[in-house]
């Protein structure tokens, strides 16, 4: 292997520096280009201005987000607004909407959803006012003042996520925005996403080179960047941490090894390597990938958009787009989701705890995956984790989709148990999979709903709540509805 690149040099250079100097264009696909809006634009904005106006007459509103990412970065949206607006606020994060939370928020007068809410029918029973800032798929019944990227022709799970939703309806913090979207796998941006990307890199607040599209380039030790690669996942080399210091070591003898006494991995980031190592490294993976595919592998898909912020140059926890949403699920996942807001709002001490977090967080998540390599086991339609007890609830989501990344030709369906006992369900698919007729957020409200249970979300990714004694009429009725979903080869 003597990592030699098929691969312009110019394609994974930051252009921090060169976009204002006119070296190269600032986007390589066509991103400069002008999008034409979707067809009911006009009505999306009409209500994005009457659901920021709504917002704006209340006296001091409740927001209730989701606790990951994308729910963390768009209720940050909301309290950056309502500060903004000198309006007072509470925020509570929960981690479903299910009825015992509709019942404890009954008697507010005032509400804000994030990330959530569209796809409940109870909540047309609450007796406030209400403002809905969603992109899950839209329960029937449920005709509360909505901001959803559903209700207007658009796709929710890859154009729009909750915190795009959120900024298209009140227009602060849109760091946060691309933060959410990353973080709710919507990269690279289409649509409405990509329509806010265009101005915010004309704008100078986000920046969006090409560059090696592995997630954690900023902070995973380059064989853990390598095994838990997803897009693209690296046949031979995904889930095998030797095989990818066997790979690394092909490249050079000292290839990517730090010399810093303080780095306990031994091994650089992808970050920490010079201009020629990048280069070295990414002719060395696209051979690779080539002779994998029998030479048809698209250069595309390993080198691609990333997503900078001027704003948090020195801080690398804030400065790639990825980390930052990572910092972002360590708080909601680790039970700490305000210390995320304060991250997003700029509080001060708040970063400093999130660092610390965050070790916790993907010692967590290690250990998890060890794990679920172990059990996780091949049922037909799908394949099945059992985390109870062993991978905690808010973790089981984030575990199953670093399951055999990007190697998966079936979705996977991982249980763990909650606080209350209940059996929290998360699964994920693949975009072929969904393209193939797979939608799992209509899968699992359609096996959820004969057992008194609660599910929804996207088409590839969507969570449930099943009661405990339920699990094998639950995953009865699972594989009987995507057995009739996915169309057969």
């Amino acid at each position: 292997m003597d990592g030699t690149s098929t691969i312009p040099e110019w394609k994974f250079t930051s252009l921090a520096h060169k976009k204002k100097e006119g070296q190269i264009a600032p986007m390589a696909d066509n991103t400069s280009e002008q999008l034409s809006p979707p067809a009911r634009w006009d009505e999306f904005l009409a209500r994005a201005a009457e659901c920021r106006e709504a917002v704006e007459r209340m006296r001091a509103p409740l927001i209730v987000n989701h606790y990951d990412c994308d729910g963390l970065t768009s209720g940050s949206i909301a309290a950056a607004f309502l500060e903004e607006k000198k309006i007072s606020y509470r925020i509570k994060t929960i981690r479903k909407l299910d009825e015992a939370l509709l019942d404890e928020i009954r008697g507010e007068k005032e509400i804000i959803f994030t990330d959530l809410g569209g796809g409940q029918d109870g909540v047309q029973e609450l007796a406030g006012e209400v403002v809905i800032f969603d992109h899950h798929q839209i329960a029937p019944k449920n005709s509360r003042l909505q901001l959803n990227a559903h209700l207007f022709g658009i796709d929710g799970g890859t154009q729009m996520c909750g915190a795009t939703t959120a900024y298209w309806g009140l227009r602060v913090l849109p760091e946060a925005a691309i933060v959410g979207a990353v973080g709710d796998i919507q990269a690279p941006m289409q649509g409405p996403n990509r329509m806010l990307l265009q101005d915010f890199v004309g704008k100078n607040i986000v920046e969006a080179p090409i560059d090696l599209r592995l997630y954690g380039r900023m902070s995973r030790p380059l064989p853990q960047l390598l095994a838990y690669a997803d897009e693209p996942y690296l046949p031979g080399l995904g889930g095998h941490e030797e095989r990818c210091v066997q790979f690394l070591q092909g490249i050079g003898a000292n290839f990517g090894k730090s010399t810093d006494a303080e780095n306990k991995s031994g091994w650089k980031t992808y970050n920490q390597l010079d201009a020629e190592e990048k280069k070295r490294l990414i002719g060395a993976l696209a051979s690779h990938m080539a002779e994998a595919s029998g030479g048809k592998f698209p250069g595309e898909k390993l080198v691609g958009e990333t997503y900078l912020f001027p704003r948090f140059i020195s801080t690398p926890e804030l400065y790639e787009a990825g980390e930052f949403s990572t910092l972002m699920n360590a708080c909601g996942r680790h039970d700490q989701p305000q210390l995320g807001i304060d991250i997003c709002l700029g509080r001060a001490g708040a970063l400093e705890k999130g660092r610390a977090l965050l070790l916790l967080h993907r010692r967590a998540l290690r250990d998890g995956v060890d794990y679920a390599y172990r059990v996780v086991r091949d049922w037909g339609p799908f394949l099945f984790l059992d985390g109870r007890g062993v991978i905690d609830d808010g973790l089981i989501g984030v575990v199953a989709g670093m399951v055999y990344p990007g190697g998966r030709t079936k979705p996977i369906l991982a249980v763990a148990l909650d606080a209350s006992g209940k059996i929290k369900v998360s699964t994920r698919g693949t975009k072929k999979l969904v393209n193939n007729g797979l939608n799992l957020g209509l899968a699992l409200r359609e096996a959820c709903t004969p057992l008194g249970g609660a599910g929804g979300g996207h088409a590839i990714a969507a969570g449930a709540s099943v009661p405990a004694d339920k699990l094998n009429e639950f995953l009865a009725l699972f594989s009987k509805a995507i057995e009739g979903q996915i169309k057969k080869d």
